[in-house]
């Protein structure tokens, strides 16, 4: 017995009026693309889980492309919970990414849940021009309140110009190696988050490497990007930090 294979497409090209348009918006299976109302210039998609999952043995992807000169911005309705299901292999989830140059993209989803019994690997490729812009949000719970995590591992590969500035892979939970609980990965939190962020302007004029409070960290990349880290104790301290932390870069 095999799980849900879903794909969700979409494609923001420019269309010659100053604004976004969205040639493909291809739903598929739980996967629910939805336009909204965006700001002058750029489009926006909402993504709708339409059933409960991941659960195990699911393989889901979710595709981007924008194009020169296009500006989209992507959110989802609500938060992605990680669940344990009948089929007992792992269930996977997969994010794709592609920027061209002068097309600027925001992929901004809601938090992903690691419930108690699941087993996720996530994993999330951004491929960008030297000339693209691009804001990436990661948000992981480990376990619904007073529960236990599941399993969750999670890469992400950011690549600016067929170069390599970022690539990491973080696992959490039962039979996750590397101390994931300890002192030098997450010290006992239960949230754990990024945000990327590439503009051509950062290869000249570096952001400066600090720290933000006492949980989140600021650091360069190796090339025109910037990174933000943070840890909490649950998911709504998390996305205080960072939007703080965004805000700071704006």
């Amino acid at each position: 017995m095999s799980g849900v294979h879903a794909t969700a497409r979409i494609r923001a090209r420019e269309d010659g009026r100053g604004g976004t348009a969205l040639p493909v918006l291809e739903s598929d299976g739980p996967l629910a693309l939805r336009r909204t109302r965006g700001d002058a210039g750029e489009a926006r998609v909402m993504l709708v889980g339409a059933m409960s999952g991941p659960l195990g043995g699911d393989r889901f992807a979710v595709e981007a492309d924008v194009g020169s000169g296009a500006r989209l911005r992507v959110g989802s309705a609500a938060a992605t919970i990680a669940l344990p299901g009948q089929v007992k292999d792992e269930a996977h989830y997969a994010v794709r990414l592609d920027v061209a140059d002068g097309g600027e993209l925001h992929w901004l989803p809601e938090q992903l849940i690691s419930a108690r019994g699941s087993d996720l690997y996530v994993t999330t490729r951004a491929d960008l021009a030297p000339g693209a812009r691009l804001v990436l949000r990661e948000e992981q719970v480990l376990g619904r309140v007073g529960e236990e995590p599941g399993r969750l591992t999670s890469r992400l590969v950011v690549r600016v110009g067929g170069r390599a500035v970022l690539d990491q892979e973080l696992g959490c939970g039962p039979g996750a190696s590397g101390g994931w609980d300890g002192p030098a990965v997450l010290a006992g939190h239960r949230a754990v988050g990024q945000i990327v962020v590439v503009r051509p302007e950062f290869a000249a004029e570096p952001v400066t490497a600090r720290m933000l409070g006492e949980s989140a960290t600021l650091v360069p990349l190796a090339g025109p990007a910037a990174l933000v880290t943070a840890v909490a104790p649950d998911g709504l301290r998390l996305r205080r930090l960072l939007d703080e932390a965004l805000e700071s870069l704006t």
